[in-house]
């Protein structure tokens, strides 16, 4: 069994139309949206909206400046707008009809914090299929899933925004991981709880990994653990017991899958 896997597409649609040359299944883990994109300012939906400049400019602020200024600044740019939930959602539903097109079938995927898993339905044609909190048999294996982002402690998402990520409470992403049961290839967006896979040596921070993946990674020992969303990782995998934990992106960059066998 050949199984390629790829995360933080990002608007890629032409590398992912290929990402499954060779296989017999796709695994996607998330982030298909290119919502702010960093390299080429105009591209995105950001860009599409505002424009390459105004999107620079906020590039720069997350950059250099504070992150009130920012916020201010984002904070602009929407009021700017007279429907802004409106032309995000249109602007979604465009990159998606491009995206899900791309995938071959059969194609497994998960959301990740930049998508919108509520419009998935409407894209997801025969042979792709959504499998956020689900088990799968692949090859005689059991690949469980677990999509989204987390929430730091004690907050709580917006919903006035006119855009809300897919952040989920610890409670309610641990209770996912919970319900999989014993896997053998465990798959989600973030990754465990393990300070060489967390941080991102680009944006010197920490993103927040998950305490309840580490521990099924501990306790269970599945043959690997894959997952993306830090697109600079200080490392790219880690050897937790017998699981092999995998940071299988940057696909928007590299547009190359990571490759499993067995």
């Amino acid at each position: 069994m050949r199984v390629h896997v790829v995360s933080d597409v990002h608007g890629n649609a032409e590398a992912l139309a290929r990402a499954a040359d060779g296989a017999d299944a796709l695994i996607v883990l998330g982030d298909l949206l290119d919502f702010v994109d960093y390299h080429e300012h105009g591209n995105g939906i950001l860009g599409r909206l505002f424009g390459a400049e105004k999107v620079g400019r906020f590039a720069r602020l997350r950059r250099e400046g504070t992150r009130e200024e920012a916020v201010r600044f984002a904070r602009s740019l929407w009021d700017s707008l007279a429907e802004p939930r409106q032309a995000v959602e249109e602007a979604v539903r465009e990159q998606y009809e491009r995206l899900f097109a791309a995938m071959p079938a059969p194609t497994y995927a998960i959301p990740g914090n930049v998508d919108a898993p509520a419009l998935w339905p409407e894209f997801a044609r025969e042979g792709v299929h959504v499998v956020d909190g689900a088990v799968v048999e692949l090859g005689g294996l059991r690949v469980g899933f677990v999509g989204g982002a987390l929430l730091p402690e004690g907050a709580a998402p917006r919903r006035d925004a006119a855009w809300t990520p897919y952040l989920r409470s610890p409670s309610d992403f641990d209770a996912d991981v919970a319900r999989l049961g014993t896997v053998d290839v465990l798959c989600s967006h973030v990754p465990p709880a393990i300070p060489e896979l967390t941080y991102d040596v680009v944006a010197r921070r920490p993103e927040i990994g998950s305490d309840a993946l580490l521990d099924v990674i501990t306790s269970a020992q599945p043959r690997w653990a894959l997952f993306g969303h830090v697109h600079q990782p200080l490392a790219a995998r880690a050897r937790a017991g017998r699981t092999e934990c995998r940071n299988v992106g940057y696909f928007r960059r590299t547009g190359t899958p990571y490759v499993l066998r067995w």
